[in-house]
């Protein structure tokens, strides 16, 4: 039997990873500019992130910004990294008060200096808290991190610092950009798309998968409710037989 098996799932989840979609979509069926879509979505992450703490949800990660997502106009892009300095300057210090560490994983490089300085920052303002942990998943790809991971990787092997046959599943997780964080225990996705569009595709391998016909603007205390109460249904067997007579 899986030792994994054998432990009792807790009702409440330990991390759980959010795809937020349907900005775009939000914003257009009302005759909005995106930006508005991209606004309200900012608003929904607040309520998340409460809901979150109040569940007692240790993880929270959001798709925030992907490795894709730089393929979109200029004027789409510089609206998200607009509204990302907004928060950073404006929410980090609320955030610390109530006792939310801050984490961003992703290719930082890719955003300018002092952007990147004002996400350190707030990383730095934030390292000590234990509430919640809140990770923002920005310019990230789930291929990107895997790749990175293996490259980091095989300079150590070449750098003699470590052998072929020393690679495990668990070694090979500490280079991934979520080291240290646990592999999320359910996926979420709003607008009613089913699937992970490169989302923490190696921790997401035994997540449970919830998808909401909701477009992420109109994401509440509900819905995060909802998607508990989904996950406290599910039998995770971790490719394990179920427990009990067959």
């Amino acid at each position: 039997m899986s030792t994994r098996l054998a432990d009792k799932k807790p009702a409440i989840p330990t991390h759980v990873a959010v795809i937020m979609d349907g900005n775009g979509r939000w914003a257009r069926e009302r005759g909005l500019p995106r930006l508005a879509g991209h606004r309200a979505g900012a608003e929904a992450v607040a309520r998340c992130v409460r809901a979150a703490m109040q569940r007692g949800v240790a993880y929270l990660t959001l798709y925030a910004f992907s490795s894709e997502n730089w393929a979109r106009g200029q004027e789409e892009v510089s609206d998200l990294t607009g509204l990302l300095r907004y928060y950073l300057r404006h929410k980090v210090r609320e955030l610390h008060k109530e006792g939310v560490r801050l984490r961003f994983i992703g290719d930082l490089a890719r955003f300018d200096d002092s952007l990147r300085e004002e996400l350190a920052q707030a990383e730095s303002l934030t390292r000590g808290n234990s509430k919640l942990t809140l990770i923002l998943a920005l310019s990230y790809g789930g291929r990107l991190d895997i790749v990175q991971a293996a490259q980091r990787l095989a300079q150590e092997v070449k750098d003699g610092r470590i052998a072929p046959e020393q690679i495990t599943e668990s070694v090979f997780s500490n280079f991934l950009w979520t080291s240290g964080v646990p592999d999320p225990d359910v996926v979420v996705r709003t607008s009613g798309e089913c699937r992970l569009s490169n989302f923490l595709l190696w921790q997401s391998a035994y997540a449970e998968l919830v998808f909401l016909n909701v477009f992420w603007p109109d994401f509440n205390e509900r819905h995060f409710a909802m998607v508990l109460d989904q996950y406290a249904q599910r039998e995770r067997r971790f490719g394990a037989r179920p427990q009990g007579p067959a």
